[in-house]
């Protein structure tokens, strides 16, 4: 069963949009994945398919409307299997943050709901209503979700099965051990005086495995001390 992943927004012309491209793309052509987006404005059943409105107690912005939303959701979630019940994610600022630890996890499930706010985000009811799992790309604001979405997928499809032609590469990139992966050189060896360092040069396999494992360590401590700090307390 190859995962499905489901996308509820405002604007589904944003779709693919990156995820249509590169190995992501040709993973999506390839049906080792599937998309399927839900534009919200369909399933708004009024005279002029308003999807929002002015929220309760006053305040700047409109809010989704969890009537509206309810339905798309419904829809997505009719796709699903008895046995198969795929969790929904709000991208939210307010949410626990998505990380690569995360990314693997979605990756070994049989897809995600995502829904994408907009505006002054969704009611709060929908939210408590589904149980659904507020996600943040990060400590900013955007002016909607689809861009963290295309974000966390692209993250997530990357890791499937054949997505990526080396696994190996997988297996040395940053975060996968708790380290900012290594510093990357090729052609030429002199570039305007910078020479690439001699032990990448040496074929010592040894010298050079030990050398990009001291340079992970150096770049997290200099660069991510929160990393840092997590990996000497593993």
């Amino acid at each position: 069963m190859i995962p499905k992943f489901d996308v509820i927004t405002c604007i589904p012309e944003a779709y693919p949009g990156l995820l249509g491209y590169s190995l992501i793309g040709e993973a999506l052509k390839k049906k080792l994945w599937e998309l399927n987006v839900y534009n919200i404005y369909d399933y708004a059943d009024n005279k002029h398919r308003k999807i929002d409105d002015k929220p309760f107690g006053g305040g700047a912005g409109l809010v989704l409307r969890p009537d509206i939303i309810a339905k798309a959701i419904e829809q997505a979630k009719s796709k699903d299997g008895v046995d198969t019940p795929r969790e929904i994610i709000y991208a939210s600022p307010a949410g626990c943050k998505f990380d690569s630890s995360l990314a693997k996890e979605w990756s070994g499930s049989f897809g995600k709901i995502f829904l994408c706010g907009r505006f002054e985000g969704v009611d709060q009811r929908v939210l408590d209503s589904y149980q659904i799992k507020e996600v943040s790309a990060g400590d900013f604001i955007l002016c909607g979700g689809d861009s963290a979405v295309q974000m966390m997928l692209e993250a997530v499809i990357r890791l499937l099965p054949n997505t990526v032609g080396s696994y190996q590469s997988l297996q040395h990139e940053s975060f996968s051990d708790g380290l900012l992966e290594h510093e990357q050189y090729t052609l030429p060896r002199d570039w305007q005086g910078y020479k690439v360092p001699d032990v990448l040069l040496s074929g010592n396999h040894e010298e050079i495995a030990r050398w990009r494992h001291e340079n992970s360590k150096q770049r997290t401590q200099t660069r991510r001390r929160d990393l840092w700090e997590s990996y000497c307390h593993k």
